[in-house]
């Protein structure tokens, strides 16, 4: 059949399908089962429409059901069991393999660290494009020119950037922009800013970040005492306290590795510093989505308030950092637990440009070289079950969060 044909019979039988099923069940609902008449017509009446809502609901349940939660639970099963047995009953084991992996553990660190440099810098850059791109005339320009690449799959980025990153011998031209950059410097002291000061800088604002976030929970468990939202808040203290700790190790590398100036670098097998050039895909991507929703949270802020800081003598800086910060808390809240999604289920760019090599590895492609490569369906699911469980508290609390705002 004409695909194009195959498309229009297709959506006929699903629209028709739809206006079949809402008219049939409610003639069986108000026909059959609860007739509007007879000594029980009321009864029958309100109990109709009180069930009648449910019959609109019940496909999109349905489809939930069959597309979100049966994998889910499938996937848990399939994480108990073992292929190679036939299906049988492992419990754990899968579990207790997938720990006894260095891989795994690799993927783990690698996902925190994307964790905490990927949404602070998406959100951080996106938020200063937005209020510079908002005090300039071809603003709007700009702000085209920075969300573009928001229409670039993953896997197109990542070609790009694998080009950027790209090594020729040593002696040939370099089409590699950061190669082409590299073989500028030859010490001295731009070689030491840039490659050493600058890089080991970012590590110790990073590990400075996540101990500070650490404290936060800390201070957050001193005054609300212990409790559910306290056991999430002391998985977060360790993760931080984790991250900073892997930080401030690649600080001291950044410090005190000896750089082989004028040669040609592989970067993206040097391991440590290939994850970082990979989380700069993403957040070349998703500053450009962070802009955009900073940049509406900005216009939103009332005028009066920005003009009575002004004429209290407020600089540019205190306006901003102490009275629209404040004002637009809750979106930058929003934009970088959604870019922490996107982090958490990252894969597209790592196994387009490393596949997981030189301790590149996070979770997601971990779980596909499980499943496909190694037909290991017990370990796969297993950390498909962890990225679940990873994901999960920050979708919970983004529900919470968005409940009490609504209350």
């Amino acid at each position: 059949m004409n695909p194009a044909l195959q498309g229009l019979v297709t959506i006929i039988i699903g629209v028709g399908g739809c206006l079949a099923y809402f008219y049939f069940s409610n003639q069986l609902l108000d026909k059959v089962l609860l007739p509007a008449k007879g000594p029980n017509a009321g009864r029958n009446t309100n109990r109709a429409n009180l069930i009648r809502p449910w019959l609109f609901l019940f496909p999109a349940v349905f489809a939930l059901g069959l597309y979100l939660a049966y994998p889910v639970v499938a996937t848990l099963w399939y994480s108990l069991t073992d292929r190679n047995q036939g299906g049988a009953f492992v419990g754990l084991a899968n579990y207790r393999q997938m720990m006894a992996e260095p891989k795994f553990w690799e993927a783990l660190r690698n996902n925190m660290l994307w964790l905490i440099i990927v949404p602070a810098a998406s959100t951080a850059f996106g938020l200063l494009a937005a209020q510079l791109t908002d005090r300039i005339k071809w603003g709007a320009i700009a702000k085209s020119l920075i969300f573009m690449p928001m229409a670039i799959s993953f896997v197109g980025a990542s070609v790009i950037f694998k080009l950027i990153y790209d090594t020729r011998p040593a002696g040939q031209n370099q089409i590699g922009a950061l190669n082409a950059v590299w073989l500028q410097f030859d010490g001295g002291i731009g070689s030491f800013l840039i490659l050493r000061l600058l890089p080991g800088a970012l590590m110790i604002s990073a590990a400075a970040l996540a101990l500070y976030l650490a404290w936060q929970a800390v201070q957050a468990i001193r005054e609300k005492g212990m409790g559910a939202a306290a056991v999430l808040r002391a998985v977060l203290i360790a993760v931080m306290l984790y991250i900073a700790y892997a930080t401030l190790g690649l600080a001291y590398g950044a410090f005190t590795n000896v750089h082989p100036y004028g040669v040609p670098q592989t970067w993206l097998t040097i391991p440590g510093w290939n994850s970082f050039l990979l989380m700069v895909v993403l957040i070349w991507i998703q500053t450009g989505f962070a802009m955009v929703i900073l940049s509406a949270a900005l216009r939103g802020i009332p005028e009066e308030t920005i003009e009575a800081a002004i004429v209290d003598g407020a600089n540019p800086f205190q306006v901003f950092f102490k009275i629209k910060m404040p004002q637009i808390s809750g979106t930058i809240v929003v934009v970088w637990t959604t870019i922490t999604l996107v982090v958490l289920k990252v894969f597209d760019i790592v196994f387009a440009m490393t596949n997981g090599q030189w301790e590149t590895q996070v979770l997601a492609n971990y779980m596909f070289d499980k499943l496909f490569r190694a037909s290991d369906w017990g370990v796969g699911s297993a950390s498909a079950m962890v990225i679940m469980l990873l994901v999960s508290p920050i979708l919970i609390w983004n529900v919470y969060n968005a409940r009490k705002e609504m209350r």
